[in-house]
């Protein structure tokens, strides 16, 4: 990573809370919209998914997607819990109807924020258990703290991932690695999951959300549409055919060429100064 280097001035505004167990924070970043910040804050729960929580995540998430000043997301939890998967309490006395709704309303907010345009980082703080694993695979990136443990325990319930946790972890660290966290439900260190590819940066506690909003910023001060259209083509590309993905990459180098944030930051490449990027 290289988002030690010097960076513009940014400014925290005002927390919002939408739902008692979550928290939204922009920074603004000087000339470069702003990082959204999304906290779990379900300490006493570790930050377990409750039904009402999921659905105030996914809401957040469609306002992300919506406000073209937003250029990068950070999600993160509290204290020792990421999101240490759905709230089991839930699942007590319910039938399967019941059981499946949230499943099925858990998969789309999963889904929609593996589909936002605008990057999103995992700053993971502590458990990232079942639905936090899978909630943290979403996003583009994972940084995570010394005390981060990651896994998909789902088996010592009787259980399977219902939130993509099969499949997005197979197609990040391959199928063997994933048949052995989710059949035996052991947890992950920091370490091994970046030497599987999974995190990009370990931090220390108390250093990581810092790490995490510094990478943020790095983000949003790219060139928006180049930003998203790099996330676009890359995602797509691993669902094509080579022939199609490479296509596909400069049909879209091509639309970016005759932008203003393109023809700017070649003036700016030129003249030797730094870009002023608009999103136009």
């Amino acid at each position: 990573m290289t988002a030690r280097q010097e960076q513009p001035a940014v400014v925290a505004g005002e927390t919002d809370r939408p739902h008692p167990h979550l928290a939204v924070q922009d920074h603004a970043v000087d000339g470069s919209g702003v990082v959204r910040v999304l906290r779990i804050d379900r300490e006493e729960k570790l930050g377990a998914l409750s039904g009402a929580l999921v659905a105030a995540l996914g809401e957040q998430i469609v306002r992300v997607r919506q406000d073209r000043e937003v250029r990068a997301v950070v999600l993160t939890g509290t204290g020792r819990g990421f999101i240490a998967g759905a709230d089991v309490g839930e699942y007590s006395g319910v039938g399967a109807d019941a059981f499946l709704e949230y499943q099925r309303t858990s998969r789309q907010v999963f889904d929609s924020l593996e589909r936002l345009p605008q990057p999103s980082v995992a700053a993971v703080n502590g458990y990232a258990f079942g639905g936090g694993f899978e909630v943290a695979l979403c996003c583009d990136f994972i940084l995570a703290s010394t005390r981060a443990r990651f896994a998909l325990p789902e088996v010592t319930l009787g259980l399977i991932p219902g939130g993509g946790g099969t499949q997005r972890l197979a197609r990040a660290a391959g199928t063997r690695f994933t048949k052995e966290l989710v059949m035996t439900g052991r947890s992950v260190r920091p370490d091994e999951a970046v030497r599987q590819g999974l995190v990009t940066e370990v931090a220390e506690p108390e250093a990581l959300m810092e790490r995490a909003l510094a990478f943020a910023v790095l983000l949003a001060t790219k060139a928006p549409l180049a930003v998203r259209e790099a996330k676009r083509v890359i995602d797509g590309g691993v669902a094509q055919g080579l022939d199609a993905a490479l296509s596909a990459e400069q049909a879209a180098l091509g639309g970016l060429f005759g932008t203003a944030d393109g023809q700017e930051g070649i003036s700016a490449f030129l003249d030797k100064r730094t870009p002023r990027f608009t999103g136009a």
